[in-house]
């Protein structure tokens, strides 16, 4: 199958000596997978602001790639604690998180703003990691078309180029398991249909309460997955990338 993406994000809860410390064990990490190496499994770090720098040392000649978790739509200006997707991309990012659903929830981020920045992320290099997913449980069919309408929304007034789409239903976020097998499998295939012929080479990798067993589970009905909590153990990383590598290999994991 094609490469396989694995995302985390830090979010808040690592200080930067914490951080710093899982930056060098997760390198070690990626350095021991043969996939990752070969770029079969493309792997990227999404820690805060003040640690960019330093996961980009850890990860130098590892193939490890690291974002922001948010991004200015301004590119310059009186924009008071804004952190432009220029400056990003200087610090040496390459992607930058767009839409999350606590951004929207905590900060009032609109399907405009999401727009925005998106189309800042896209304008200054970087590539979108694009959060969609409904709000509030409903059927496969139902969600699909709403987290289509996020996705065309979002890329309507950007510049060409591909993203990451990442498929978080807002509902299995924090929960102890992730959505069910089926409901990811037919939102992810919708959804795939729609960003790909839209933004050829985009992917599209499911969040939301992952970890590890589901990329094993869900195969290639997804094209990676977006990992939060459950990836603060470098373990749990390690086993998310070796199921990521049976993938590749064409091996059964499930």
């Amino acid at each position: 199958m094609a490469a396989v993406t694995v995302g985390v994000s830090l979010k808040m809860y690592f200080g930067h000596r914490q951080a710093a410390q899982w930056f060098a064990r997760v390198a070690e990490v990626a350095r021991a997978n043969a996939a990752v190496a070969r770029g079969d499994i493309v792997v990227f770090v999404i820690p805060t602001y003040l640690q960019i720098p330093a996961a980009v040392a850890a990860f130098a000649g590892t193939g490890v790639q690291v974002g922001a978790q948010d991004v200015a739509a301004a590119d310059a200006g009186a924009f008071t604690g804004e952190v432009s997707a220029a400056e990003i991309a200087e610090a040496g990012a390459t992607l930058a998180e767009v839409g999350h659903a606590e951004r929207r929830r905590l900060f009032g981020e609109t399907d405009a703003v999401v727009a925005a920045k998106t189309a800042a992320a896209l304008r200054n290099g970087l590539t979108p990691v694009l959060c969609v997913g409904e709000p509030e449980r409903q059927d496969a069919a139902d969600a699909a078309a709403a987290t289509i309408a996020q996705v065309r929304s979002a890329l309507a007034d950007a510049e060409p180029g591909a993203v990451v789409v990442a498929y978080e239903p807002v509902w299995a976020i924090g929960e102890a398991q992730p959505a069910p097998l089926a409901h990811i499998r037919a939102v992810v295939a919708a959804v795939r249909d729609a960003v790909r012929s839209l933004r050829p080479g985009s992917v599209v990798v499911y969040g939301g309460s992952a970890g590890p067993g589901l990329l094993g589970a869900l195969g290639s009905d997804v094209d990676g997955l977006f990992l939060g909590r459950f990836a603060h153990d470098p373990a749990a990383l390690a086993a998310v990338l070796d199921e990521a590598s049976a993938l590749v290999a064409g091996e059964v994991v499930a």
